[in-house]
């Protein structure tokens, strides 16, 4: 070829098999769309490009896995998944307060049985040798509730000649349980000294029973006298004063005090209306329900404390772990 830059020798035969190709396709494709004109193809002119360097292959992706067929394998449970307990200190122990006392009881009874004591007013006397020359009317006390005489009516001819005389408490013997004569007069005959300007005595029956501020209880109209010749209590009549239907109480000998007021003795007991209206009634044919006023209410207890110590707070807590 003339003009134009020459090629090297190893050059030509590739060109001339590209050409060739190329020939071949534009070949084919008349073929199939009828005769067409062939482009003119400059061998000469066409530039060579450098073979380029080859593109490495990619890696073959891997098939998917295919589930053999075969039995259903059973599904393992679970394991529950265990989360560490957390131990919450135990609280403080709170101590309840102690419940309050129970109220004061408003009174206080002693059950006294017959066959203990023996009613004094119109009791049969009789001598040692068991014949009955009176009955026993009154009892005169002092200041210290000691008994210092008994008044008794002695008896005259079919009822003329009656008398009262006052004897010595000392030489009287009392038997509750006896069926006849419960009062015996050991000494007969022997008559009461003559009382002492010094001293004061109370006559006790019919006398008014008081209150300390004056208020007035009961009058009293028996005594009951133990096996020792000791009062053991009295027999008030509370109608009128404290209560409005006819009603007689026993009082414990013991509730009594007696105070000297304007020179004369004044017996004493300190039982309010409702005490008195708590106190069962005083029978004869019942056991006597003899009534004392309620001891005053013992101071209450020191409370403890509300709450635990730190110490004993962490013992509970090391026992609920």
């Amino acid at each position: 070829m003339s003009g134009g830059f020459s090629l090297p020798a190893w050059r030509q035969p590739v060109l001339a098999f590209f050409a060739l190709i190329a020939l071949c396709a534009l070949s084919g494709c008349s073929l199939l769309w009828g005769p067409q004109q062939a482009p003119i193809v400059d061998a000469t002119v066409m530039p060579v490009e450098p073979a380029s360097a080859p593109v490495a292959a990619s890696e073959p992706e891997e098939p998917p896995e295919t589930e053999t067929a075969g039995p259903e394998q059973p599904k393992r449970p679970k394991k529950p998944v265990v989360k560490p307990h957390k131990v919450e200190p135990a609280p403080p122990v709170v101590v309840a307060p102690p419940p309050p006392p129970p109220p004061p009881p408003l009174i206080v009874l002693r059950t006294i049985e017959r066959n203990e004591a023996r009613a004094l007013l119109d009791s049969p006397v009789q001598k040692p040798d068991g014949k009955v020359v009176g009955r026993a009317v009154d009892m005169v006390t002092d200041a210290s509730g000691k008994p210092r005489e008994m008044v008794v009516n002695l008896q005259g001819f079919l009822g003329v000649g009656d008398r009262k005389v006052n004897f010595p408490w000392g030489i009287f013997r009392f038997t509750p349980t006896a069926k006849t004569a419960p009062i015996t007069l050991t000494t007969p005959g022997a008559p009461a000294p003559a009382a002492k300007s010094n001293v004061i005595e109370l006559p006790l029956l019919d006398a008014t029973v008081e209150r300390s501020n004056g208020a007035k209880v009961g009058r009293v109209i028996d005594v009951l006298i133990d096996a020792n010749a000791q009062p053991q209590a009295v027999v008030l009549d509370v109608n009128g004063m404290v209560s409005t239907e006819r009603r007689t109480i026993a009082a414990n000998w013991s509730a009594l005090h007696f105070v000297t007021k304007d020179k004369e003795l004044h017996p004493l007991i300190d039982l309010t209306d409702a005490q008195i209206n708590a106190t069962p009634p005083y029978a004869s044919d019942k056991p006597i329900r003899a009534v004392s006023p309620a001891p005053p209410a013992a101071p209450a207890a020191t409370s403890a404390p509300a709450a635990a110590t730190p110490a004993a707070a962490g013992s509970n807590a090391r026992a609920a772990r």
